[in-house]
């Protein structure tokens, strides 16, 4: 459930989230730079960054979810591929939400992490046991799990100094060309539709290598690694350069014979924590992604 507050600005060149702040004193500086930068707060019906200077007569929403019941274990099926005292790593299938969200409060994978791993320390974020990186509902792949506060701190700075290897193998509409590249467009929240992502002059800076595996008639399958880790944004960036996501009915075209997105994480590589080893696990396409190179073959 979600609850939206309106103000009006009565000063002039203050700060987004300073004047934010003044209002609305139960909400912290991080708090309300994080609602900002996740496009739940607009100006004049537009999402703008935390630094935005206000004039008076304009008028802020600040979208705030409401709070949910704390994180209940549920006992469902994970493909472990690895796990040590330190880490899993697993295989999500598709369907399957990381963690809670609006409206989604139970059945994801942090419920089923917290029924198998139930001595989980405290993390910063009680609804997300574990969980340093996400995959979303309908992509299927390769996620790792801390069972640690320390392998939780070794992981995350690993993702931050962007030294993890992420790929995923993805099915776009057309013959992508040239046969490698790197999409650079900054992405945010798209002022249009709150719920959607789309490449924005106000967005995060976001990068996405990609390299072709081969032509499938007027397809193109490629391996695909984003180097930041914006939400949405394989498949934002395939989209706004002409080569949609098959299955995506978001922002990719709908296909008769795929019930979700056509993208998989086929690979991921890092340092174990307890040892500094580099590591690298792989996972074959699913039967659903496998039938559908059949389809169009």
């Amino acid at each position: 459930m979600e609850r939206v507050h309106s103000l009006i600005a009565d000063e002039r060149d203050v700060r987004l989230d300073k004047y934010i702040c003044q209002k609305r004193p139960e909400l912290s500086r991080a708090q309300v730079q994080k609602l900002i930068r996740q496009g739940y707060v607009t100006v004049n019906t537009r999402v703008t960054k935390a630094g935005f200077k206000l004039r008076p007569g304009d008028r802020v929403n600040i979208i705030i979810h409401a709070t949910p019941s704390p994180l209940a274990p549920e006992t469902m099926p994970l493909d472990i591929v690895y796990e040590d005292d330190d880490i899993l790593v697993i295989n999500k299938p598709a369907g399957l939400t990381v963690h809670p969200a609006p409206g989604h409060y139970s059945h994801t994978l942090a419920n089923a992490i917290l029924s198998y791993l139930p001595n989980l320390p405290d993390a910063d974020d009680q609804m997300r046991p574990g969980i340093v990186h996400r995959l979303d509902k309908g992509t299927s792949g390769l996620m790792v799990i801390a069972k640690n506060s320390v392998a939780h701190t070794n992981l995350m700075s690993q993702f931050k100094a962007r030294t993890v290897v992420k790929a995923y193998q993805v099915l776009v509409k057309g013959r992508l060309t040239p046969d490698s590249g790197l999409i650079e467009a900054p992405i945010g929240r798209d002022p249009r539709n709150r719920k959607r992502m789309a490449v924005v002059t106000v967005g995060r800076e976001a990068h996405t290598d990609y390299q072709v595996i081969r032509y499938i008639d007027h397809y193109t399958l490629l391996e695909v690694r984003p180097e930041t880790g914006r939400t949405h944004q394989i498949r934002v960036h395939l989209s706004a350069i002409g080569y949609p996501v098959v299955g995506d009915a978001t922002y990719g075209m709908k296909s008769t014979s795929l019930s979700r997105q056509f993208i998989h994480a086929s690979r991921l590589g890092f340092r174990l924590p307890s040892t500094g080893e580099y590591m690298e696990f792989k996972s074959e396409l699913p039967p659903d992604l496998e039938q559908a190179l059949r389809d169009i073959a």
